[in-house]
């Protein structure tokens, strides 16, 4: 059993249509596709028949006449709907605090707020691998790897051009990398 729908084909003409002559001088079809006149007024429009509707579909660019940089902020503007946006917390007022949000759901219970511990020291010997890893003590190797890689890609020196400096510090990421992951493995963290 075939079953039909009431639902228009995208070629069928506009109901809307003030039924006149297409908009092309010369053409004695019905106008019955419309086409806006500009980007700058989208509710104008021209009246065409189906042959030159399609031509003047096929030779509109909204974009036309407009720079790279016009281009790339119309469409960020259309990300958020025309509507300005800005990221979360930085309007100040009524956030939820970075103790609460550690606490855990303990705070559900009426547990109040706990203090945190306070974080172990810092070996002696991991203070400078860390500081080049741009990573704080308590690390876990997932977090160590996750770094590792990140930096090893930013610094690598086929990504910068065979930059010496750049190899260096690839080098001094790599023994970094290598004190830190042994000392994680050697001594897991309670």
């Amino acid at each position: 059993m075939t079953r039909r729908t009431n639902k228009a084909r995208a070629y069928a003409p506009d109901p809307e249509a003030p039924g006149r002559l297409c908009d092309i001088p010369g053409c004695c079809l019905d106008g019955e596709y419309r086409a806006p006149k500009s980007r700058n007024n989208l509710r104008e429009y021209f009246w065409f028949c189906l042959d030159h509707v399609r031509a003047y579909n096929a030779s509109w660019d909204y974009y036309k006449g407009m720079s790279a940089a016009q281009i790339e902020a119309h469409m960020r503007a259309d990300t958020g709907w025309q509507r300005p946006t800005w990221p979360l917390g930085r309007l100040g007022g009524g956030g939820v605090e970075d103790e609460l949000i550690h606490a855990g759901l303990d705070m559900l219970n009426g547990a109040g707020r706990r203090r945190a511990s306070p974080a172990p020291p810092v070996p002696a010997d991991l203070r400078q691998p860390l500081d080049a890893l741009g990573l704080h003590w308590l690390v876990s190797l997932d977090d160590l790897k996750t770094r590792y890689k990140a930096l090893a890609k930013r610094h690598h020196p086929d990504a910068n051009g065979g930059d010496r400096g750049a190899e260096e510090r690839l080098k001094t990421i790599n023994l970094a990398y290598a004190a830190v992951r042994t000392h994680l493995v050697s001594e897991p963290v309670a």
